[in-house]
């Protein structure tokens, strides 16, 4: 995993503990910056049905909006 180009959001500032993601062929993976060797793995398929859900709303209630 040390080959990966992590990523984190423009939004997070230099926050120490924040959401990575990287990507290597059909495959997404997220960390937390401060735990970055606990990796959940997933597909770009799977990973585009939740952006498109969370961009609908349908996670807002996890963050209190």
């Amino acid at each position: 995993m040390d080959q990966l180009n992590w990523q984190r959001s423009t939004f997070s500032g230099d926050q120490a503990n924040c959401l990575e993601i990287a990507s290597e062929g059909d495959l997404v993976y997220i960390r937390e910056s401060d735990n970055p060797t606990h990796v959940v793995t997933t597909t770009r398929t799977k990973l585009n049905a939740w952006i498109l859900g969370a961009k609908d709303g349908e996670f807002d209630h996890f963050v209190g909006l």
